[in-house]
């Protein structure tokens, strides 16, 4: 296991040994077969569709994974996937969804779409990478996956085939009984051929592929990002890329003996590379508990007995689900779990530090993006862990801090501390190809090399990232991004706006919530009611729905005209922390917010009598934004 304390401990790995001679696997596959080989007993992956601790489960061994991945792969071949085509797959958590994750990518390329997103979504995503097959759901009680799916098809006409997947067959008796009563019927208005996921794949070679795979490090993946606009891009993911994030986590952390328990789904690549390739690498057991993860009945309520029943020693989660496990009891010994691995969005300090201190579980927060194939930086398991901080950057990952003009050019590199445009070179960036469209690659790269994020960091001397802003103002509820031109562009079809400028306002359980501020043209009567209405009514995306309108009399602007949106976050800040400090009885209130070259945006806090630090922290301590007190 790789002893990384410091950058001078990274900066020694790429010196002494090329990436090159890492790893010997040239394909998914490869190194599913070789982990297989080596623990062909020992449980793989996990997954149970109701969260109780004595509940049903199925477990495939690594053997047995490569087994069903083999067959399925077969199968996606015999149904006419060559390295080229597309095989998407749009499914909740489920065995199958790792199954097909990694037979598409075998067989072609596999394409995960979020199971959430609305039928037009789904349908612009099948068209823009062309899948010839879709894995989805059959019709199954209390979800409408397959007959969004079976629409969107309908309007993807190079979708051939379509792998039906029944759920049912993880249920027992009495619920097993029911779904035949309960299941919705199967809808059509498409062409493709429909058969049964299992039944297909029950016919198929589980020894070996039936054909020879290319193995030139191709495009093996393809994963969108977003999700809120009408079309969400696509990157593109090679085996290598792929293969690294694996790398990363059995090099840093993971061997044969641990469990993770993963409660996201395989179609985000939080899920997909660090925690399920990294189990592919190093042989540790990957364990999912529900269909919907963290979102799943009971989950919440019953985890701390998830990670008694398995032996969990790492578990995975988000800052919401952070803080909602902080309002349950831990009821169960969880003296297995080791450490804790955050992402997707920031921590705040005080969640941070209760989590620890209610759990004795240590948390590494890191640092990822869809179009680097995920991984870029982590707090050393081994190392001084920087709360705030994303931690050092794995081995082999480059990290500038650029400033560049609109089509890429660097005009110059940032010093120490200083804030400018974290942008990245490492084996997960596709240089000059990370999207299928091409047009979106424009200006995508720094010197031709760097792949620009769009976040907004420094670095510090000890070589830390640190995450400050973002320089495209995505809106980051709970992980999920939302695009504020979706917000804004909605708004501005009702005849009685102006101007229309939306920004993330801080939330103590979300991180941030989608919140509009709006300027009427001259005359115009809209309330802000009505102003509400008409946005959920034209905003598809229901996490995109804004939970604060307001109405100004003039939206602060640049020189050019331009809604200047600094202003209305501070607006926003204020507004949020004095209801806050009013909530809890406290004699205080937001004097202004100002911009900290390394903290981002800090409210300074006037207190008009006796409060404490720990009653301050206690109220503002849950958002992700400092404040301070005023001298």
């Amino acid at each position: 296991m790789t002893q990384v304390a410091t950058i001078a401990d990274k900066q020694k790995i790429e010196t002494e040994t090329p990436i090159s001679e890492q790893w010997a696997h040239r394909s998914l596959y490869e190194m599913l077969s070789s982990t297989a080989s080596k623990f062909p007993d020992r449980p793989a992956v996990t997954f149970q569709i109701k969260s109780g601790a004595k509940d049903k489960a199925e477990t495939y061994t690594w053997a047995e994974l490569r087994s069903a991945v083999t067959k399925a792969a077969n199968m996606f071949r015999k149904h006419g996937i060559s390295d080229r085509d597309v095989v998407a797959y749009v499914l909740p958590i489920c065995n199958e969804a790792t199954i097909t994750l990694l037979a598409g990518a075998t067989a072609g390329i596999v394409n995960p779409i979020n199971a959430l997103l609305e039928t037009d979504q789904i349908a612009s995503i099948l068209n823009e990478t062309g899948a010839k097959a879709v894995v989805t759901l059959t019709p199954f009680p209390k979800t409408d996956v397959s007959a969004r799916v079976a629409a969107a098809v309908a309007m993807a006409p190079n979708v051939k085939t379509i792998f039906e997947v029944d759920l049912k067959r993880y249920l027992g008796p009495p619920a097993s009984w029911i779904v035949p009563l309960l299941r919705p019927k199967p809808t059509g208005g498409h062409n493709a051929k429909v058969v049964d996921f299992h039944t297909e794949m029950a016919s198929a070679g589980g020894d070996a592929l039936d054909f020879e795979e290319t193995l030139d490090d191709r495009i093996c993946a393809y994963f969108h990002t977003g999700g809120t606009t009408g079309m969400p891009k696509v990157a593109q993911h090679r085996a290598s890329g792929i293969i690294y994030n694996g790398w990363c986590g059995h090099s840093y952390m993971f061997t044969e003996k641990d469990v993770l328990i993963c409660p996201l789904p395989m179609f985000h690549v939080l899920g997909a590379y660090p925690v399920f390739m990294s189990c592919v690498s190093s042989g540790a057991h990957m364990v999912m508990p529900t269909p919907a993860g963290y979102r799943g009945d009971g989950v919440f309520d019953n985890f701390w007995k998830l990670i008694e029943r398995w032996g969990v020693t790492f578990m995975v989660t988000v800052p919401t689900a952070a803080a909602a496990l902080m309002q349950r009891a831990i009821d169960a010994d969880v003296s297995s779990l080791r450490y804790a691995l955050c992402g997707s969005a920031p921590l705040p300090v005080e969640l941070f530090k209760k989590f620890e201190d209610a759990t004795g579980v240590r948390i590494l927060e890191g640092y990822g993006m869809t179009e680097a194939t995920c991984l870029v930086a982590i707090n050393p398991p081994h190392g001084e862990r920087k709360v705030g901080s994303v931690g050092l950057p794995f081995p082999y990952t480059d990290v500038r801090i650029l400033m560049c003009d609109e089509a890429g050019n660097i005009t110059r590199e940032c010093g120490t501390d200083e804030i400018g445009e974290i942008c990245v070179a490492n084996p997960g960036v596709v240089t000059g190809h990370t999207y299928t469209e091409q047009d979106k690659n424009k200006g995508l790269f720094a010197d031709e090399k760097y792949l620009r994020t769009g976040d907004l960091g420094r670095i510090d001397p000890d070589g830390y990232l640190w995450i400050t802003g973002r320089a495209k103002d995505l809106i980051i509820r709970g992980g999920h991004n939302i695009d504020p031109a979706v917000i804004e562009e909605a708004l501005m079809g009702h005849a009685d706006v102006a101007f229309a400028g939306a920004i993330g306002q801080p939330d103590a359980h979300s991180g941030e919530l989608p919140c509009v501020y709006v300027e009427l043209v001259d005359g115009a009567t809209a309330s802000i009611e009505d102003l509400a209405t008409y946005a959920d009514a034209n905003i598809s995306e229901r996490a995109a729905h804004p939970k604060h309108v307001e109405i100004l009399p003039e939206l602060p602007k640049t020189a050019v005209g331009k809604v200047f949106k600094p202003d209305l976050r501070k607006r926003a800040i204020t507004r949020v922390y004095n209801a806050a400090l009013t909530d809890a009885g406290l004699d205080a209130e937001v004097e202004n917010v100002f911009e900290d070259k390394k903290r981002g945006l800090v409210a300074a806090i006037r207190r008009n009598g006796e409060i404490s630090d720990a009653q301050m922290t206690e109220t503002l301590g849950g958002f992700a934004r400092p404040w301070q007190w005023v001298d």
